[in-house]
């Protein structure tokens, strides 16, 4: 990209919001331009929007803040959705067809549809992830131009509460910042830190956050299944709380003191850690605090895994998200899961570079952020600031300056959504509106060729009416006995 050309990617966390503008190069590679970050733990609560206000403010924060660094505005962003609301639902949808039918690429598009329109009470499809294709009694992951009489779409659907998608949507809203696109956050991530080969081989990638931890399972380069439980890092630091101590405290001392696991024989009876200048607490007390709630995460997350593919993970359990830099975290999963492949991941397969210490520090704390911002591909980047005024006719909002430009997409309808892409509610408004006045349009050609038909109808049944009929017989035959006197 040319200067003054950069993508900006927002992810929405438990403890803190992340923003974040890179520039992708010609070779592929992301250079990181600016890093802004602020609190959210008192307005987020497990991923989800709870306080609109405070989060539009905090969203607010964010862009200023990379603002100033870039020193340009940012006229649009991508944002990731993810939260304890997010789940993978199976369906079904099956037909029909004649004997010596070919299944076309327009017998895919209707069971695409008919699943599409599935109604889940109080819950939100956000996208959906193609399993296979039943034809007849055969698999198939492209079943067009086989013959067959039976055919079944398998799907799964990524749902969210209705009332949390709109809560989402509103803050930004409500900040007055135009949304370049919303992504599934769990397979942004996925994209951005699994291999080719872990994904075609199948693996349980497992995303300890703050609040939650989100457990993706992949097989032959197609999501399975896709849970979030809500439990985190932070339930940890609140079980040491209990020792008496505020919950930044025992915070630090979790990064401080704490493993994942901790050998019996190994564990010192006589030590102890500081807990105060005036206070200490014994380490196998502190350890079983700790691996007491760990395990309960583990085995939460591993439960989550569909037992039909617990043992085709050839590509083992990926940890990623900040509760995977636990001292020892591999080998407490080994312990629970009895998967002995085990892989951390501290930072994105993609080559990112950036002076920052965020992208320096490669602790897996920014790997969905990056993963949203390796996603981006319209440029986000608005007027240039002057520090010394306003020389470009006034500050324009985000949403006000992608009114209009030549890079904003239109609204997608829900054939034209990619995977991993989530309509936002505006574009599902509009989509809506626009198939209304399609659906009125046909209703009322199909209304006008029906009356049309009718009169033509109505136009024959008079002139083959019996009446009719006597009528034109008494002419041809007045017209026969005139005929001869006429010549």
């Amino acid at each position: 990209m040319a200067a003054k050309e950069f993508i900006v990617a927002i992810e929405i966390g438990s403890s803190k919001m992340t923003g974040i503008a890179g520039q992708k190069n010609l070779d592929g590679s992301i250079s990181v331009l600016a890093v802004a970050k602020e609190d959210s733990s008192a307005f987020i609560r497990k991923g989800v929007v709870y306080n609109i206000d405070k989060t539009a403010q905090c969203l607010q924060g964010i862009v200023k803040k990379m603002e100033a660094q870039l020193k340009t505005q940012i006229k649009k962003v991508y944002v990731g959705v993810g939260g304890q609301s997010i789940r993978g639902v199976r369906n079904v949808v099956a037909k029909d067809l004649p004997a010596g039918t070919i299944v076309t690429d327009a017998l895919v598009d209707e069971l695409v549809d008919a699943n599409r329109n599935m109604n889940y009470p109080d819950q939100e499809i956000l996208d959906t992830a193609v399993q296979e294709y039943k034809v007849d009694s055969q698999y198939q992951q492209d079943p067009v131009g086989i013959q067959c009489t039976h055919l079944e779409g398998n799907y799964l659907n990524i749902l969210q509460r209705k009332a949390f998608y709109k809560n989402f949507n509103k803050c930004f809203e409500v900040a007055g910042i135009a949304i370049a696109e919303m992504l599934n956050a769990p397979l942004a991530l996925a994209d951005a830190v699994l291999t080719e080969a872990e994904r075609r081989s199948g693996c349980a990638l497992i995303d300890i956050g703050a609040d939650t931890t989100t457990v993706s399972v992949y097989t032959k380069n197609i999501l399975r299944h896709l849970a979030v439980i809500p439990l985190g890092g932070s339930n940890i630091s609140k079980d040491i709380a209990t020792l008496q101590m505020e919950e930044s405290d025992a915070e630090k001392m979790k990064l401080k003191y704490a493993s994942a696991y901790t050998d019996n024989n190994e564990i010192d009876n006589n030590l102890k850690y500081s807990i105060d200048q005036d206070r200490q607490v014994e380490s196998r007390r502190f350890i079983e605090i700790v691996e007491g709630r760990l395990e309960e995460i583990v085995e939460n997350a591993w439960y989550q895994v569909p037992s039909e593919y617990c043992d085709k993970l050839l590509g083992g359990i990926i940890l990623t998200g900040g509760g995977a830099n636990m001292k020892n975290i591999e080998r407490a999963f080994q312990n629970h899961t009895h998967i002995d492949k085990i892989r951390v991941a501290k930072f994105p397969v993609h080559t990112i570079t950036g002076g920052t210490d965020d992208i320096k520090s490669r602790n897996g704390m920014m790997n969905t952020v990056l993963g949203l911002l390796a996603k981006g591909d319209i440029n986000c980047a608005g007027v240039p600031i002057d520090p010394n005024g306003d020389l470009f006719g006034g500050q324009v909002t985000a949403a006000a300056s992608a009114t209009g430009t030549d890079d904003q997409r239109p609204a997608r309808k829900p054939g034209e959504v990619p995977a991993g892409v989530v309509r936002t509610e505006a574009e599902k408004q509009k989509a809506e509106e626009e198939a209304r006045i399609q659906r009125e349009k046909e209703e009322r050609e199909a209304r006008e060729k029906a009356e049309a038909e009718a009169a033509e109808a109505a136009r024959i049944k008079r002139e083959n009416s019996k009446w009719n009929k006597f009528k034109k017989g008494i002419v041809n035959f007045g017209r026969t006995i005139i005929g001869p006197e006429d010549e």
